[in-house]
């Protein structure tokens, strides 16, 4: 059984845990600051070094938890107190490992319809989606998840194999079952701000300033952070919320790419899970989890 670390070092490992991925993410994205890279645009691609930089830093938080449940904690059993493990039952993973890719990809279909019928989204409109090219987006698109599926590893094993269970005990105890509203509130508000230093560059709002980009960014962490926690849970591991972040990081975005109008510009804010219409979908979604008590912690292991 692992070794349930004291709550000194419970406390000690969160703040250790926060200056290492902070600090490996600003050190990851120095070169970009330096040169003074900027997105401009929501269709721009990123180049090499911007790629490098990226994957750099979203190795950074599980990187940070690795080192906190080793040197810090100086718990047993690092799998476990990450959650790293293959979703239980065994006869459910595969179906555990199909939802998040189901429930992301029917949460960005709702938005983007709720976007075209408020005309915030500009759709191409059905008569001009051709099913080779839907086709051939689709198989390159679930090529591209599985080639960055290690780097949302790196994210996942921070934020939902780390940083939440520990925030969520600290909050409610071994052994609480209520909703922890504060440590999901915490958990994403840190994972926003982590993000700061390619929100500054306009990497997830391209063309808006920064006091508007990050208070927004905040938001749709806050609101989606439940729905990976909650694939979490169900799940006994830390897989499924990685499938979940790796959709809605690329598939998802590309979505809002593939079928838009392709003359039109797009505006992140209003379109997308980070845009006004993502946030309503979303908020739905987390209100019915917890609700019917799908967001409850018990479920964690005591890692």
């Amino acid at each position: 059984m692992t070794q349930t670390p004291p709550q000194a070092a419970r406390r000690r490992g969160l703040l250790v845990y926060l200056v290492l991925a902070y600090a490996g993410m600003w050190a990851a994205m120095a070169p970009l600051l330096a040169d003074g890279y900027r997105r401009a645009d929501a269709r721009e691609e990123v180049g090499t070094l911007e790629q490098v930089c990226i994957g750099a830093a979203m190795l950074t938080p599980a990187l940070a938890a690795l080192f906190v449940v080793r040197f810090v904690e100086r718990g047993d059993g690092v799998r476990e107190a990450l959650a790293l493990r293959w979703p239980r039952p065994w006869g459910r993973a595969l179906w555990d490992c199909l939802l998040p890719l189901g429930v992301l990809a029917g949460l960005t279909a709702a938005l983007l319809a709720l976007g075209a019928l408020a005309g915030s989204y500009p759709f191409a409109g059905f008569g001009a989606l051709d099913a080779g090219s839907v086709g051939s987006w689709a198989v390159q698109g679930v090529i591209g998840m599985a080639v960055s599926l290690p780097l949302f590893f790196g994210e996942e094993l921070g934020w939902q194999g780390f940083l939440l269970p520990r925030l969520v005990r600290l909050e409610n105890g071994e052994t609480g079952t209520a909703t922890p509203v504060r440590a999901y509130l915490l958990t994403g508000t840190a994972f926003a701000l982590w993000h700061l230093p390619p929100l500054l560059m306009g990497g997830q709002y391209p063309g808006r300033p920064w006091y508007v980009a990050v208070p927004a960014f905040v938001v749709s962490c806050a609101l989606v952070l439940p729905v990976f926690t909650w694939l979490r849970l169900r799940s006994g591991s830390v897989v499924p919320a990685v499938l979940a972040h790796t959709f809605a990081s690329s598939m998802s975005v590309s979505m809002v790419r593939e079928f838009a109008d392709p003359d039109a510009e797009l505006d992140p804010l209003t379109m997308g899970l980070g845009g006004w219409p993502g946030w309503i979908v979303l908020g739905a979604f987390v209100t019915f989890l917890a609700r019917t008590g799908r967001l409850r912690p018990s479920r964690y292991g005591r890692g």
